[in-house]
């Protein structure tokens, strides 16, 4: 059974003036195609984008690539709305990588070393990775997962469910700062970019 991507790019960007950070540069391409090449290259199936505020320019800009656009008509409600969105549209014994469009910076050696845990821990259903100690995105879960999730209110916090699960989380330390890098306002994402230049990523 493959694993489906759920990029979530639904927000509105306010801090960015209204600007997609869906779009914001990565190098060659903008970030949301960035995200979804990566998944495409790791054969993720589907791979979904959720789309809210930025509709239309989102979907222009990946016109060409065999990505599915979810539109979340709840997207204002919060993350946890949009994540829903996007869940509804995916089979229900599927695996789901999520990777929220605010960390467009993310070490495509991140995805594999992800996906390659999937068939050596039985045990764990909800995997993040770390970097310096602190979790970050994309994070990787298995069906057990989504039930919860679904059951959320639209503006709580998945990460809420954490503790329900205990040893079935697992850390995973990776060599990557983009994990958490929340490209959240301007600054940040100069600081993130840069930081990704220097490393070499593509």
């Amino acid at each position: 059974m493959t694993t489906a991507a759920l990029i979530l790019a639904a927000g509105e960007s306010s801090r960015f003036g209204g600007y997609p950070k869906a779009l914001l540069s990565t190098g060659r391409r903008t970030a949301v195609r960035r995200l979804v090449e990566i998944s495409l290259n790791e054969n993720l199936d589907p791979v979904l984008v959720v789309v809210g505020a930025h509709q239309g320019p989102i979907a222009r800009e990946l016109r060409d690539l065999p990505a599915e656009i979810i539109d979340s008509p709840r997207w204002y409600e919060g993350r946890t709305a949009s994540i829903q969105s996007g869940l509804g549209a995916i089979p229900q014994d599927r695996d789901v990588l999520l990777w929220p469009i605010d960390h467009p910076f993310v070490s495509a050696r991140t995805v594999e070393t992800l996906m390659g845990l999937l068939p050596t821990d039985p045990l764990a259903v909800w995997f993040i990775p770390t970097w310096d100690g602190e979790g970050g995105h994309p994070v990787l879960w298995r069906p057990p997962v989504r039930k919860d999730v679904l059951e959320l209110r639209p503006d709580a916090p998945v990460r809420s469910l954490i503790p329900e699960f205990g040893p079935q989380v697992r850390y995973v330390p990776v060599d990557d700062p983009g994990v958490t890098q929340n490209v959240d306002t301007p600054d940040t994402y100069h600081d993130a970019y840069g930081l990704w230049l220097s490393r070499g990523e593509d």
